[in-house]
């Protein structure tokens, strides 16, 4: 990855940007279309390495397919894999193989998948076989596990015969990404019911839909940053939304703080701050 330096000589930015598409969304989204009867087009897709990957592996008629070091990628194709009449190897790379993977692992075969790890219990990589067909359409799961894996299972829920019910047992702790899941799911038809903490989805198929993938909030928090360190700016970023589907988007709000004023346009968000003008808002 090449470094970029920003260099002003003095403390007013003015610029440009178009931020690529969101890690999170786009993967979420890839998986969908795979799961489809129909093609659609998705566009701005991330330009990260787990987007990368994710595309290349989910298309793959390898039997061994190697997710390097895209977590994302890892987690979402075990789930994808394990409701596939196929048998395939999973791996990573040596840093992956040191991330644990056993909660979804054992939530997978507990509901009907046929998992084995290769090496070492409880981490990649593993040995993923087609299972008997018989799921189960329920599961408790602490509230407190990766969020991944929680979306892992509702991406392929609505594929299952008789669809699942996830019940999250204690504190909820990464409710916007869950969110995140259940947004994009049902903007393809996927009706998701999320009542206390439980999470109940009935066997239905998604319906293709072209799907334009929001920028990297995360990547705009950098430019807040910018802005936040000047006396003025007028920086534009294009690609972000107002209703985001990204918990990163509370950014915005936070930018008020340091008298950053976030004005939304179509598929932008224009970042004004005014010199001499400060935050009435308080900590």
């Amino acid at each position: 990855m090449n470094a970029i330096n920003i260099y002003s000589p003095n403390k007013n930015i003015r610029g440009e940007i178009t931020l690529s598409g969101s890690k999170s969304i786009s993967n979420r989204v890839l998986l969908i279309k795979a799961l489809c009867h129909q093609k659609f087009e998705i566009f701005n897709l991330s330009e990260s390495d787990d987007t990368y990957s994710m595309e290349q592996l989910i298309h793959s008629n390898e039997e061994t397919l190697d997710a390097h070091h895209a977590g994302t990628t890892f987690r979402f194709l075990t789930a994808y894999l394990a409701i596939k009449s196929e048998k395939h190897i999973l791996t990573g790379s040596d840093r992956m193989k040191q991330r644990p993977v056993k909660a979804l692992v054992d939530a997978l075969n507990y509901l009907g998948a046929n998992i084995e790890y290769v090496e070492k219990e409880g981490f990649p990589p593993l040995r993923i076989l087609p299972s008997s067909g018989l799921w189960k359409n329920e599961i408790s799961l602490p509230a407190d596990i990766s969020s991944q894996y929680i979306s892992a299972l509702l991406l392929i829920a609505p594929v299952l015969t008789h669809g699942l019910k996830i019940h999250l047992e204690g504190e909820i702790v990464s409710r916007p990404y869950i969110e995140m899941t259940i947004g994009i799911m049902s903007y393809f038809g996927v009706r998701v019911d999320w009542e206390d903490k439980t999470i109940s989805i009935r066997h239905q198929q998604y319906i293709p839909r072209d799907f334009h993938v929001e920028a990297d909030w995360s990547a705009a928090s950098y430019y807040y940053t910018i802005a936040g360190l000047s006396e003025t700016a007028d920086i534009i970023l294009k690609g972000l939304h107002v209703d985001s589907l990204q918990g990163d988007s509370a950014i915005s709000e936070i930018g008020n703080f340091f008298g950053i004023e976030s004005v939304f346009g179509d598929h932008q968000v224009r970042l004004l701050k005014r010199k001499g003008i400060k935050s009435t808002r308080t900590f």
